[in-house]
C-alpha cells in the first residue's frame, strides 16, 4: 500500500464550520443556491483556500470548479474526487461539503507531505447537484459528460423566468456550454465522498461504506385539470374536482411503489400546488411532482408505466385532464469492481472494516460513471438525518473518510 496520510483535524472541520456560515439562513441550517450572491461567497472562500495551500485552480463555462496537484507523469488521465457545495433551503453543513473540503485536503496534504504520484491527483466542485434554482439536479455533471442535449439545458428557467445561460453568465462563467464537455480519457477514475444521508452505517457501527451501486432516479410533473366552482353552490355529482382526482392518483403511486418494494422500489410526491388555492374554491388545477426509485432501471421504468396507466384511468373516470412531463429519466450506475477492493484495502489498513451499500440518493457519481470507472465512500449520517440543519457527521467519521480517500486516491495513482 501508499505511505498513509495524516490529514490536518483542526484545518478541515474548522473550514467545514466556516463553510456552513456562508447561507442565506442562519446556523445550523445552510440554504445555497446556484450563482446567488451566497453561492459565489461560498465560491470565493474555496477559491482562496486553494490559493493559500499553492494549488492551480480553474472554471469551465458552467462553474464547475477544478483544483490539480500535478503528478510525476502529468500526461497520463488524473485520479479525481469531488462533490458539490450548493444546499437546497434549510439544509445541513455536511451534505456535498465533506466530499469537496476532504478532497482538498487530500491534495494540501499530499503536497506538505511531499509525496509525488505518478498521476495527477484532482478535485472537482460540480456546479448545482442539487436541482433547487433550474429544477434539473447535477447540471454540472451531466454537462461535463455530455449527458443532457445543450439545447435543454439552454432552455432551462428559473422560477422567475432567468435563464441558465443568462444567471451563468450573470455570476462570470462565460463561453459556449459545449465547453464544458470533458475528453473521454480526462479521469483514469473518479471518487466521491460523502455522507451516507441514510442510517445503515450508524446502525452497524461501521466507518465507511463502500458503495457498489446508485439507484436509477426519474422524476416528472404532473398536471391534472378539472373544473374549479364555488365549494358550496356545485353539488357532488357534477363536480370535476382535481385535487379529488389527485389524491387518487398519488395513492395509486404509492400502491405501485409498495408492489415492487421487494425491489427496492420507491415513489414519492414532494411538491403539489393546487389552484386557485381558496379554502371555499373547488379545486381546478393541480399540480405535483412524483419521483421514482429503484436499483433496477427495468423495474423503475415498469413502475413508472404502470402509475402512467392509473393517471389515465383515474382522470378518464373522473371526466379529468392531464399532462406528464419528464424532468429526469437517469440511468444508475455500477461502482469499478478494482476501486471497491482499493476502497476495502486502505480502509482496513486504516483499522475499519467496510461495508458495502448501495446509494438511494443520486449523486454526480451518477453521470461520471457513464464515462469514467467510479466509486463512492460513505461515512455515517447521525440517525440517518440529511436535507436538514440537525445533519450530522462526527469529527473522528470524518476524518477517517479523508483518511480511506487519500489512501485511494494515492494507490490509484500509482498504477
Amino acid at each position: 500500500m501508499t505511505p498513509s496520510l495524516r490529514p490536518n483535524r483542526e484545518r478541515v472541520l474548522a473550514e467545514i464550520a466556516h463553510l456552513g456560515t456562508i447561507s442565506d439562513v442562519p446556523p445550523p441550517a445552510v440554504t445555497r443556491i446556484l450563482y446567488t450572491p451566497t453561492d459565489m461567497a461560498a465560491r470565493r472562500y474555496l477559491i482562496q483556500l486553494a490559493e493559500e495551500a499553492g494549488l492551480c485552480w480553474r472554471t469551465d463555462a458552467i462553474g464547475n470548479w477544478f483544483v490539480r496537484l500535478e503528478g510525476t507523469e502529468p500526461a497520463l488521465p488524473a485520479v479525481a474526487t469531488g462533490s458539490h457545495t450548493d444546499a437546497i433551503p434549510h439544509a445541513g453543513r455536511y451534505d456535498g461539503v465533506v466530499g469537496v473540503l476532504g478532497g482538498l485536503e487530500v491534495l494540501r496534504t499530499v503536497k506538505e507531505s511531499g509525496i509525488a504520484p505518478r498521476r495527477s491527483l484532482e478535485l472537482v466542485m460540480f456546479t448545482s447537484e442539487e436541482p433547487t434554482r433550474f429544477g434539473m439536479g447535477c447540471l454540472g455533471s451531466r454537462a461535463l459528460t455530455a449527458l443532457v442535449p445543450w439545447s435543454e439545458l439552454r432552455e432551462l428557467t428559473d422560477t422567475e423566468g432567468t435563464s441558465l445561460d443568462e444567471a451563468r453568465t450573470s455570476a462570470g462563467f462565460r463561453g459556449p456550454l459545449e465547453s464544458v464537455e470533458m475528453l473521454p480519457d480526462a479521469y483514469a477514475c473518479f471518487l466521491e465522498l460523502h455522507i451516507e444521508q441514510g442510517p445503515f452505517l450508524e446502525q452497524a457501527d461501521c466507518m465507511i461504506g463502500a458503495v457498489i451501486d446508485i439507484v436509477a432516479s426519474s422524476t416528472v410533473r404532473v398536471a391534472v385539470t378539472g373544473e374549479s366552482g364555488h365549494a358550496g353552490t356545485v353539488a357532488m355529482p357534477d363536480r370535476r374536482d382535481a385535487l379529488a382526482g389527485a389524491a387518487e392518483i398519488i395513492l395509486s403511486a404509492e400502491a405501485a411503489a409498495q408492489s415492487h418494494a421487494h425491489q427496492g422500489a420507491v415513489a414519492t410526491v414532494g411538491m403539489l400546488e393546487v389552484h386557485p388555492g381558496a379554502s371555499n374554491s373547488i379545486p381546478g388545477r393541480v399540480e405535483f411532482t412524483l419521483d421514482m426509485r429503484c436499483r433496477a432501471e427495468a423495474v423503475r421504468d415498469r413502475m413508472m408505466g404502470e402509475i402512467r396507466a392509473s393517471i389515465a384511468s383515474e382522470t378518464e373516470a373522473r371526466g379529468l385532464a392531464y399532462t406528464w412531463e419528464i424532468l429526469n429519466h437517469d440511468p444508475g450506475s455500477k461502482s469499478d469492481p478494482y476501486i471497491l477492493q482499493t476502497i476495502a484495502d486502505c480502509a482496513r489498513a486504516c483499522g475499519h472494516p467496510v461495508m458495502e451499500m448501495t446509494s438511494r440518493a443520486y449523486h454526480d457519481t451518477v453521470f461520471m460513471a457513464q464515462r469514467f470507472p467510479t466509486a463512492m465512500i460513505f461515512i455515517p449520517s447521525k440517525h440517518g438525518y440529511s436535507h436538514r440543519p440537525e445533519e450530522y457527521s462526527s469529527p473522528d467519521e470524518i476524518m477517517v473518510g479523508i483518511e480511506v480517500l487519500g489512501g485511494v486516491m494515492l494507490e490509484l495513482a500509482a498504477s
